[in-house]
């Protein structure tokens, strides 16, 4: 306890945000975009835009994993189940998934009509699964950013070395540099910093996002999950802006390395290659997927692509929010027809969704 309350120290918080308000002070207006569903969650659960200045905004980014993951993926997972004609498939999934909408049904409405699937809290689990039920496939949806799949690539591994054929993955993983440098090279929003995600910067480390200062001139801060944390990347981004020099800075140093965990990236990078990949709300982008390599094919889930593409909710706009041209309070379903308990979008579905976050907590500057 002793560790959390330093960095929610109230009397460090206000500190902050009177350094914060007289960085900012008579400078133009900024727009931060927070790229990670952890902090999405924490600035609304704390609080934190109500301690910031007027001429400061956060805006979401696709920083939930879940949220990208398009229909299309949903509609390929129930197809890897539906298509087995000689053994019996179980679909595993983090519990975030299971409810996310897909063309025409959730792997929860598949569930209701007999299709077997289970959530599970790490690949290892349906790796279980797979040594328990031999008879059956298991196919794990391999859902997430740098953070997840180095536990998925040694779970991968490790079938192997059990000679557990049965144990399948659905790859659709997703890396964010290329991301970000689509967002930054998007017309819609003209963005001044970036508060840069934790969790995946642990793995990745601080270097793949230095083009944002190089290329773009825009400001970019490592933070971790704590009010002080984000305060203190706010902080950062506010005197980046403020005096003309934009820069990469890491203010998570108790957990992120300059280098990241390069062990880590190298049990990835063994199991999976680069690969296209379509993202909600920003579309295909060029090699910021995650495939499993050609020798690791024997675990790989690999159903036909759909025929078309399946079609979003046209009301909802989850997208929108994720490109930061958004607010949740902007839908006219949030609140309404769109709830946690009834979620219409990916972005009310998980519990890193900027929806779900406004809704629970609040809209920030009201």
């Amino acid at each position: 306890m002793r560790f959390v309350d330093e960095f929610r120290d109230p009397e460090a918080a206000r500190t902050l945000a009177a350094q914060i308000k007289r960085t900012a002070k008579d400078a133009p207006p900024m727009r931060f975009m927070e790229v990670c569903g952890g902090h999405t969650m924490a600035i609304h659960r704390f609080g934190i835009p109500h301690l910031l200045p007027d001429n400061i905004e956060l805006l979401s980014g696709p920083g939930c994993p879940v949220c990208v993951t398009p229909s299309t993926y949903v509609d390929r997972a129930i197809e890897v189940a539906r298509e087995s004609n000689e053994r019996p498939v179980t679909l595993t999934t983090f519990g975030d998934l299971y409810r996310v909408p897909g063309g025409t049904e959730s792997l929860e409405d598949a569930a209701g009509r007999g299709l077997d699937v289970r959530t599970v809290y790490s690949p290892r689990d349906a790796l279980k699964l797979a040594a328990d039920n031999p008879q059956r496939d298991i196919v794990f949806l391999g859902v997430g950013f740098e953070t997840t799949v180095p536990t998925v690539a040694a779970t991968i591994m490790e079938a192997r070395e059990q000679g557990l054929g049965n144990f399948r993955v659905l790859s659709g993983h997703k890396t964010m540099p290329l991301a970000l440098r689509a967002l930054v090279e998007a017309p819609e929003v003209a963005l001044d910093g970036f508060l840069l995600p934790g969790h995946v910067s642990t793995i990745s480390g601080p270097g793949p996002y230095r083009f944002l200062a190089d290329e773009f001139g825009i400001a970019g801060c490592v933070s971790g999950f704590e009010p002080t944390d984000i305060l203190q990347a706010i902080l950062s981004l506010a005197e980046q802006v403020v005096e003309q020099r934009p820069a990469v800075e890491n203010r998570y140093g108790r957990a992120v390395r300059a280098d990241g965990n390069p062990t880590a990236w190298d049990v990835v990078e063994a199991v999976f290659q680069p690969a296209d990949s379509q993202w909600r709300g920003l579309g295909m982008i060029a090699d910021s997927g995650l495939a499993v390599r050609d020798e690791w094919q024997d675990h790989a889930a690999t159903p036909p692509e759909p025929a078309r593409q399946s079609l979003e909710h046209d009301r909802c706009l989850c997208a929108q929010v994720l490109r930061g041209i958004a607010r949740p309070t902007d839908c006219a379903l949030f609140g309404t027809a769109c709830v946690p308990g009834s979620p219409v979008g990916p972005c009310m579905v998980s519990s890193e969704g900027a929806c779900a976050a406004f809704h629970k907590y609040g809209t920030g500057h009201e």
